[in-house]
């Protein structure tokens, strides 16, 4: 059976994916200082830290129409699947599933299921990867469709953002995490609860801190081994790099992946964010 995956573009890609034709990206987009940027190719990550620096007022995204969805389902393959932000954080995956009812009305029988990846980032990538590997051993559609519910179940996301100013703003952390942040200047690990909410797991005075914090919870947490990490950076390469290396001194991760971030990830992430999803 043929297929295809669509992701929104808060999704990384590894750039082994971007030259994949199975995987169609839908951009979502990103209002801040009077101007507007499209998450896709042409994104520009340093114009929009810069905006984000100048403008007083929160970057605000916009999710993909139900159209831009049922365009991306298109013509060519049997099975669709797609991922897409946790529903609770984003209009996006309420937008796939109006694309799919569209589909509906022109192809009653059209093999379609929208995931919730109750993540973002790195946790939609690694969704992405594992609907492919089980639609490339030549499951039927049911199949891949339940086996990848379970790993969304088993799936943890843990982050450490430099500047949590951008998920205050635009209401992202509870009410107490927001105070906290904002009068103590604390960094937070946080995590992807099953709801696909955001959760916090422990906090620190500085980014080393709290990341030395999340390589103990994820070395402690035995799931871990033999499953495939992948760590996704706003604007901070050689901060994942080192914590690459310290994964893989103190983990047994069969492999790991790394990534940029796009347009949404880095307004949420923010300069010097960091993601992981295993």
């Amino acid at each position: 059976m043929s297929y295809k995956i669509v992701v929104d573009s808060c999704c990384e890609m590894t750039e082994q994916m971007k030259g994949d034709s199975v995987f169609v990206r839908v951009p979502l987009s990103i209002a801040c200082g009077g101007k507007t940027f499209v998450d896709d190719a042409g994104f520009d990550q340093g114009e929009l830290l810069c905006a984000m620096r100048q403008e007083r007022q929160p970057p605000t995204t916009s999710c993909p129409s139900p159209q831009a969805y049922l365009d991306a389902y298109g013509e060519g393959a049997e099975d669709i699947y797609v991922v897409t932000l946790s529903a609770v954080l984003s209009g996006s995956h309420n937008s796939a599933q109006q694309g799919k009812s569209l589909l509906g009305e022109e192809k009653p029988n059209a093999n379609v299921h929208v995931f919730n990846s109750c993540s973002a980032v790195c946790g939609e990538t690694l969704i992405a990867l594992k609907i492919k590997e089980l639609a490339q051993a030549g499951l039927p559609f049911e199949q891949v469709v339940s086996g990848v519910e379970r790993f969304i179940g088993r799936m943890k996301t843990l982050f450490v953002l430099e500047d949590l100013e951008n998920l205050r703003k635009n209401g992202r952390l509870t009410k107490i995490q927001a105070v906290v942040t904002g009068a103590l200047r604390i960094k937070l690990l946080c995590h992807a609860t099953p709801e696909g909410e955001i959760g916090k797991l422990s906090q620190a005075l500085t980014v080393k801190q709290a990341l030395g914090k999340l390589v103990e919870r994820v070395c402690e947490d035995l799931d871990h081994v033999g499953r495939t990490l992948i760590i996704s950076h706003c604007n901070c390469e050689e901060r994942a790099w080192k914590l690459k290396a310290k994964l893989e001194s103190r983990c047994r991760f069969a492999d790991i992946l790394m990534t940029g971030a796009g347009g949404i990830t880095t307004v949420y992430a923010n300069n010097g964010g960091i993601v992981i999803a295993y």
